[in-house]
């Protein structure tokens, strides 16, 4: 597995070997010895699956208390994954990264606790998964305003208004987030 760091400590991008021929391919999607050997010792609790039609947008989510870690990756279509750092004591607090996650390029992308995470379905029918290291607590979930311009994504959104839902429409600015120590 090919581990590839982000410009914000924690977040990884993981590239996992994958065996391919005529009849079709071959990946490990999660082995907790090689992910263990990757720094990536983790318990998952919750595997979880989305649906969307193109330019849903989900997010910008986060649990506060009993924050969740996720191993998010698209099995069908493609997203543009955005995370942003909620951690007060972090020096890239309020910064985001991003990546294009896909059916073809097979990418993973490890969200650890203390970070609002949500993704833009790039085409329709996109199959998204994520395994989580909490059970998900709906009195606990929280949402930070997709389009926060102090936090500033940078949305793929080529002059389409994404289809949000109520909850992801009411996300806080940065300012009114409870953020993590």
């Amino acid at each position: 597995m090919n581990v590839i760091e982000c410009d914000i400590a924690g977040p990884l991008i993981l590239e996992p070997k994958v065996f391919g021929d005529e009849r079709g391919f071959f990946m490990e999607s999660w082995n907790a010895g090689a992910f263990a050997k990757a720094g990536l010792d983790l318990t998952f609790v919750q595997d979880n699956h989305s649906r969307s039609q193109k330019g849903v947008l989900r997010g910008m989510h986060f649990q506060n208390p009993q924050p969740q870690g996720k191993l998010v990756r698209v099995v069908n279509g493609a997203v543009f994954d955005a995370i942003v750092d909620l951690r007060r004591s972090s020096p890239t607090f309020g910064k985001w990264t991003g990546v294009v996650l896909s059916a073809a390029n097979k990418r993973m992308f490890w969200v650890p606790e203390g970070f609002a995470h949500g993704f833009l379905t790039l085409e329709d029918d996109t199959d998204f998964l994520y395994k989580c290291t909490s059970a998900y607590l709906p009195q606990n979930e929280c949402s930070l305003a997709w389009d926060d311009p102090s936090v500033g994504i940078e949305w793929p959104l080529d002059g389409i208004e994404p289809k949000l839902s109520a909850k992801d429409a009411d996300g806080v600015p940065l300012a009114q987030v409870q953020a993590f120590a």
